[in-house]
């Protein structure tokens, strides 16, 4: 049987790729991943020959100058949306993924909450993650997202969401 995806030379060509994206942008690069960064067993199904770890080993090759921000939803925490696959609500998917990630030597520095508009199971969440030395920050709803340009250019669109604080060349979201 012959593959159609060559796991090995994704890992190469991926990794050396994000090497050179680091260099042109001034030794920072904001990567956002979408899919599972393991587990991702449909990604395997549909790609016969990718692993379903294949993306986070391709990471692994830049674990020290990579750092995980985490992301989730405000509207998600607040109606205790679970993951059907796991049986876990999404804000303890983000404990989950946070110790996953560190136990195969990842820095995870943060979390964001995005869609924040004063959500108290938010708040709570925040707290929580805080009193775990999690740094964590808002993003806030911003009205007429994404065709109103000129309110999510000012400081009440973008410039009112808190500064994320990265400290490796390689952002991964």
């Amino acid at each position: 049987m012959k593959y159609g995806f060559d796991n090995e030379k994704y890992l190469k060509i991926q990794s050396e790729h994000i090497k050179e994206r680091i260099a042109q942008f001034g030794n920072k690069l904001y990567l956002e991943l979408g899919g599972k960064l393991f587990d991702d067993h449909h990604a395997s199904r549909v790609l016969p020959g990718f692993q379903p770890d294949s993306k986070l080993r391709m990471l692994s090759q830049l674990s020290d100058h990579a750092e995980i921000v985490i992301v989730i939803s405000a509207l998600d925490i607040e109606k205790n949306k679970v993951r059907n696959d796991l049986g876990i609500t999404y804000d303890m998917d983000v404990l989950r993924l946070r110790r996953e990630f560190q136990n195969r030597g990842f820095l995870v520095g943060s979390v964001v909450v995005t869609h924040y508009n004063g959500q108290s199971s938010a708040e709570a969440f925040r707290q929580k993650l805080e009193r775990m030395g999690i740094p964590t920050y808002y993003h806030y709803i911003i009205d007429g997202y994404p065709t109103n340009v000129d309110l999510i250019d000012s400081e009440e669109g973008f410039g009112r969401n808190d500064y994320v604080e990265t400290s490796r060349p390689l952002v991964i979201v």
